[in-house]
């Protein structure tokens, strides 16, 4: 039994969240911006590990280091971290219903800003305010949408409708 993928879904929803990230927002909204790109590519890992692992994550942080013009590396270096506790932890998540699976993503994101931070730390770059550390939440609260969205794309669900 084969399914109907769509190929296109992958690239797609990548390049929307690197424009979700680029989207310009009031400063007041701006530190609560969920991290598109994470949300994305984590949905991709659990769910497409074949086409999704630590060095398609390292090439995707990779080109949004460019497009943002952060540091060089430190996307990278983020969505490997969280690529490798998604793909150590995978066969469980995946069977935990999607609210569940939404906490964990949240850990995940709050693990990625503590990594941010150590980082820029590290290297003596100014860190973000105290409002970004709510980001995670916003995140968090965003997985059900993402999830849902991207599987009705992937398995095609949406054409049923």
């Amino acid at each position: 039994m084969s399914r109907d993928r769509a190929m296109w879904v992958l690239p797609v929803s990548l390049i929307a969240a690197l424009l979700l990230g680029l989207l310009p927002l009031p400063a007041s909204l701006a530190l609560w911006r969920p991290y598109w790109l994470a949300l994305v590519l984590a949905y991709w890992v659990m769910e497409d590990p074949e086409r999704a692992g630590m060095g398609f994550a390292f090439c995707i942080g990779l080109i949004a280091d460019l497009v943002v013009g952060s540091l060089l590396g430190e996307h990278a270096l983020r969505l490997v971290v969280m690529t490798f506790i998604l793909q150590r932890f995978r066969a469980r998540l995946r069977f935990f219903p999607v609210w569940q699976q939404s906490l964990a993503i949240g850990g995940l994101l709050l693990n990625d800003r503590i990594v941010t931070a150590a980082l820029h730390l590290t290297l003596g770059v100014p860190t973000q305010a105290a409002l970004s550390w709510g980001s995670p939440l916003v995140g968090m609260l965003l997985w059900v949408p993402v999830f849902a969205s991207l599987d009705s794309l992937r398995l095609g669900t949406w054409r049923r409708r």
